[in-house]
């Protein structure tokens, strides 16, 4: 993500069958979902995931494997009917457990197709089944839901989820705002496949994750058939919709490209995105091959939200983007929708690998070394909010997105470079993105591949440039 109010030094930034979708995602990403809470006696799944930051943000007790999300939406009126059915696994014995859901009115929930009860506390949406969900049953809820949706305000103040526009709405839900728009397991620990079809006025156009699958417009309003097949965390999904142009192609490399662009953004957008194919090429060569087989942009006009946003396969811009914002969010596409977080302290995982590419692209392409760059902001007094606090551990949800998680991040990777030389920096980052796609990585382990790689002792440099309070000294 790149978000220049939280981060004023920069401006970055035919289908498959649905159970051959299910049996696509990885034992793995069901490991890391939450037996955070109840103990084996207890059939209540917990209400959060146990994230530190955003405690009620994802839940226990069960692991979501495909959504399929059903919506129609009104951009005259802004209203929304939706219908998710939600293809699950219980990881204990359940007879109650929570989907987060903010605001939207619930008409009608089942699981496995028959009636269950259900009552909203806050943003917690508690579900409670007919009979009890033995551990490892597969099962299917349904959600029937409408209303305005509304944007989450996040804890630094800004806003994240369904964001209305004058044309539709711009959907970034980095890192709570999935839970405006569908009943999810909100939390990047849960990853799952997801089917999008999505029905707007005859003129509009909406945009989701994956590959388009069809489009078909009858008596004024058109519906778009989306899906991802890979794992993606529920905060990258997206259904932007707009009035757009649209681009469709397909790389050297076989890669599908889907760009959406306003046209009030056009022009200025043309030139960047023509960039897209070699700055994925280039960043291929870097981080082993491109994780997906569609890229693409969705260039809003979205003045006020102030952000991009690395949504799954599509990236979303709320203006054109110049090249670096094009970089960033590309690069995490491998650093953190390939590979995700298991709790939002480690997010220096995803901006910092982000920002420390832009250092390098540039470096690579004619602009400054990253060694000037990394030089020009160690220059910055000790006072500089680039200090304020460690990026391996920002203290709250309030700073996830704040200067020392990118720049600071960016400079831990630059003092990794330094201190074990090229050949195996590139090779920690592509063993990296190979030996966690599709899942999860965590700082931890992160540490131990650097040191596993180079044969070097690195705790300590980590320990200065992610952990240290103030700032650092420079090797």
């Amino acid at each position: 993500m790149t978000r220049p109010r939280r981060q004023p030094a920069r401006r970055r930034g035919v289908g498959l069958r649905r159970d051959t979708v299910l049996a696509t995602l990885p034992v793995a990403v069901a490991a890391v979902i939450g037996a955070a809470g109840p103990t084996a006696a207890d059939t209540t799944g917990a209400p959060g995931a146990g994230d530190p930051y955003f405690p009620l943000s994802g839940n226990g007790g069960y692991h979501v494997r495909h959504y399929d999300l059903t919506l129609r939406y009104d951009t005259s009126s802004r209203h929304l009917d939706g219908e998710a059915v939600l293809t699950a696994r219980a990881t204990q014995n359940l007879s109650r457990f929570d989907l987060d859901l903010q605001g939207l009115k619930v008409s009608g929930v089942t699981v496995d197709g028959a009636p269950a009860a259900f009552r909203r506390v806050g943003q917690e949406l508690v579900v409670t089944s007919r009979h009890t969900l033995r551990t490892g049953r597969n099962f299917r809820v349904t959600v029937a839901y409408n209303g305005t949706p509304k944007p989450v305000t996040d804890p630094d103040g800004s806003t994240d989820g369904w964001i209305p526009t004058d044309d539709g709405a711009f959907v970034a839900g980095e890192p709570q705002g999935a839970m405006t728009w569908f009943p999810a397991n909100n939390h990047p620990k849960d990853k799952a496949s997801y089917d999008f079809t999505i029905t707007v006025p005859q003129g509009r156009t909406a945009v989701a994750n994956g590959d388009l699958l069809a489009q078909r417009t009858t008596h004024g309003r058109t519906t778009f058939r989306w899906r991802e097949t890979q794992p993606m965390a529920s905060y990258l999904a997206t259904a932007t919709i707009g009035n757009f142009e649209v681009e469709q192609y397909t790389t050297r490399d076989g890669i599908h490209v889907y760009n959406a662009v306003d046209p009030r953004e056009a022009s200025a957008a043309a030139p960047v995105l023509k960039q897209l194919p070699s700055v994925l090429a280039w960043e291929s060569k870097l981080f082993g091959p491109y994780p997906y087989r569609s890229a693409g942009s969705i260039v809003d006009h979205a003045p006020d939200t102030g952000y991009a946003l690395e949504t799954q396969t599509r990236p979303l811009y709320d203006s054109a983007p110049d090249l670096n914002t094009l970089v960033h969010e590309n690069t995490h596409q491998w650093f953190g929708d390939s590979v995700s977080l298991t709790s939002w302290k480690d997010i220096w995982l995803n901006e910092g690998f982000a920002t420390y590419t832009e250092w390098l692209y540039a470096e690579q392409h004619g602009g400054d070394s990253a060694q000037k760059t990394f030089d020009a902001d160690y220059a910055r007094p000790a006072s500089d909010p680039l200090w304020a606090y460690p990026p391996g551990d920002p203290g709250s949800g309030k700073n996830i997105f704040g200067t020392p998680v990118y720049v600071r991040a960016a400079m831990t990777l630059h003092e990794l470079r330094k201190a074990v030389g090229d050949g195996d920096f590139f090779r920690i980052l592509r063993a990296w993105t190979a030996g966690h796609r599709d899942g999860h990585g965590t700082t931890a382990q992160f540490v131990r591949l650097a040191e596993g790689t180079s044969g070097k002792r690195l705790a300590g440099l980590f320990h200065t440039w992610l952990y240290a309070r103030g700032k650092p000294n420079s090797a």
